[in-house]
């Protein structure tokens, strides 16, 4: 068993859990990178590619595997989810709008997992977390329509659509991954998403018109899809699933309002993005709605922390 009240264990998955949302808001980036040089289906199976040979090689790591009857269906539905369906939004959502923005919808998943939460484990949804989400939304919107169409972002409110399906799927990867970490390794489960992920994306080398390099090869775009492989699909991802494996999925979840700061911060220093002033009114209104639901008051001072309800039916 776990042992989930050593202190030293839980600070080293928050420390852990951190590093990962950095990566993750450096993915935004690396992909844009990346797509100088790939088509985008290409990008995402030459990440998921070479994660999947990394695996492979530290195969040994796997730890045990308790197996549950009909446990296939629920590691088939979280690799489904992600990262087969959540790489397919994602890349093309940053395809057709800047990493920033991209972004900042991630910072609706905690709020997406508590309605999924009360939707299919019939959890409790509090008027306020239903009011915060009504709030990031508007500012998702918002932030969609006055964006300017740029040679980064042609379309944003497209790209902005597209990540927002993203979102969804994250959802349901986090429900189905903090089930599993009960019986499997995070190793192991990083591992069999990637695998999967590869296989579900392979054929796509084979369309017409998608080949491997679609403009001029790039250093930097074969050092991005490496990066992505490495540090975004490997570490990044078990990092994550270790901070399942040890804390509840609605003390996890928050943790992803970092992304969109990191990416932000990053794409202003590496690309050059801006948002403009309505932009920002907007990102505002994502970073307080999702806040809303994170943050119990009494009286006019904030007391203290709590997340959504997705993970309480886990740890009953």
């Amino acid at each position: 068993m776990l042992n989930r009240n050593s202190d030293a264990p839980l600070t080293g998955a928050i420390l852990g859990l951190a590093l990962a949302m950095l990566i993750w808001g450096s993915s935004f980036v690396a992909m844009k990178f990346a797509l100088q040089a790939f088509h985008p289906l290409a990008a995402v199976f030459g990440r998921l590619f070479t994660a999947s040979v990394f695996f492979i090689v530290f195969r040994k790591h796997f730890g045990e595997m308790h197996y549950q009857r009909g446990d296939w269906k629920l590691l088939g539905l979280m690799a489904f989810c992600e990262p087969c369906l959540y790489f397919s939004f994602e890349t093309y959502a940053v395809v057709y709008t800047s990493a920033s923005e991209a972004s900042m919808i991630t910072g609706l998943l905690p709020l997406m997992t508590a309605i999924a939460a009360w939707f299919l484990l019939s959890e409790r949804l509090t008027t306020r977390t239903l009011t915060g989400f009504v709030v990031a939304f508007i500012g998702i919107v918002g932030m969609s329509l006055t964006g300017r169409a740029t040679e980064s972002a042609p379309q944003p409110l497209l790209g902005n659509s597209l990540e927002l399906l993203a979102m969804v799927c994250a959802t349901g990867y986090t429900i189905a991954s903090r089930r599993l970490s009960a019986r499997y390794s995070p190793f192991f489960i990083t591992a069999v998403q990637t695998f999967v992920g590869t296989a579900f994306f392979a054929p796509a080398m084979l369309i017409p018109g998608a080949p491997p390099v679609a403009r001029a090869f790039t250093g930097g775009a074969a050092l991005a899809v490496i990066y992505m492989g490495l540090m975004v699909s490997v570490a990044a991802y078990y990092l994550y699933n270790h901070a399942l494996s040890r804390m509840p999925a609605n003390k996890v979840s928050p943790y992803t309002n970092l992304i969109p700061v990191f990416s932000m911060l990053l794409g202003w220093w590496m690309l050059g993005e801006e948002l403009t002033r309505w932009q920002y009114f907007s990102a505002a209104l994502v970073i307080g709605g999702t806040l809303t639901t994170q943050v119990e008051f009494s009286g006019s001072w904030p007391r203290k922390l709590s997340g959504d309800v997705a993970g309480a039916a886990f740890d009953k």
